[in-house]
């Protein structure tokens, strides 16, 4: 079509021009006058102008490929780097998905200034949208405050056990807007930032020891002392407890600790590593069931009395 076009004569090209003027866009005058007045050199400046464009598709599509291979392999390297540091994985977690959205925010800037597009103006733009998206998502700019006071503060880091929010589980992961718990029964808690990092964090993994108190209730004129010595040989037989005073734990200890109507409650308390915990815990807890029960003592129940009427 466009062949025949050209091999009309002056006189043709001009009345075809007229025919189709009426029905383009009130746009597009300035090029159909263009085309009135000298055909010719508007196909060409057309043909220059849509070549330009392409070259510019091309480019941007380039920078974004390049770009964006580039954004991912930066991500892999901050995290490889920061491993090699020994660095918490919390902290690489969050620096590395902060820094990628940082660059493909920088990346797309760069693509659409390469297509000719006006990147001042489109800033303003995106200030105001980002002014407009804030506003609009409150609660995730306080969960990106709060991921950041997490990470200065350091509360926590990756592999410790925490309890927050009425929460207990494993750090697994600290990103820009929530944090991951791995819970005891291996499920995944997603806890946003903002509220974990204004809230009671109770973490259980900095020290090297932990303590364990078990309280039992016995019966009225149990005999404490012989109750006692015999606890003592059962807590002696468990490995895994501090026998001696350390720096960061203490020897056994036994106390009646309370004392009602119903029972006389004596108190075992021992201490042992921090990964020992969960053993010790229920290791003792099953041993002195047994083994006390098997020595004659009684253990209390509450007492409930029916008044006859």
């Amino acid at each position: 079509m466009l062949g025949t076009f050209l091999q009309l004569p002056d006189a043709g090209k001009v009345a075809a021009v007229d025919s189709t003027l009426k029905s383009l866009p009130q746009s597009l005058e300035p090029l159909v006058t263009n085309f009135k007045e000298d055909p010719n050199t508007a196909l060409q400046t057309l043909g220059q102008d849509a070549l330009q464009f392409g070259l510019k598709v091309l480019a941007a599509l380039a920078i974004y490929i390049i770009g964006a291979w580039l954004i991912k392999r930066i991500k892999v390297w901050m995290q490889k780097g920061m491993a090699k540091k020994k660095t918490d994985q919390a902290i690489i977690s969050f620096t590395s998905s902060l820094v990628s959205i940082t660059l493909s925010v920088l990346l797309i800037v760069i693509v659409i200034g390469t297509l000719g597009i006006n990147t001042t103006s489109l800033a303003a733009v995106l200030a105001a949208g980002g002014m407009a998206i804030g506003l609009a998502l409150g609660g995730t700019v306080q969960n990106f405050a709060g991921g950041i006071m997490l990470i200065i503060f350091k509360p926590f880091k990756a592999g410790d056990l925490i309890e927050a929010q009425g929460l207990l589980g494993t750090v697994t992961e600290v990103n820009i807007v929530s944090t991951k718990l791995r819970t005891p029964d291996n499920r995944i808690i997603v806890l946003p930032n903002g509220a974990l990092s204004s809230g009671t964090i109770n973490n259980y993994s900095p020290k090297s020891y932990r303590r364990i108190d078990i309280d039992l209730p016995f019966e009225h004129g149990t005999d404490v002392e012989k109750l006692i010595e015999t606890l003592k040989v059962l807590v002696a037989k468990e490995k895994l407890v501090v026998t001696e005073p350390i720096e960061e734990a203490d020897a056994p200890f036994f106390t009646i600790c309370d004392i009602d109507k119903d029972a006389v409650t004596v108190r075992t308390r021992v201490w042992c590593k921090n990964e020992d915990y969960w053993t010790v815990y229920f290791n003792l807890r099953n041993t002195l069931y047994t083994a006390l029960g098997e020595a004659g003592f009684k253990f209390a129940s509450a007492r409930v009395q029916v008044k006859q009427s």
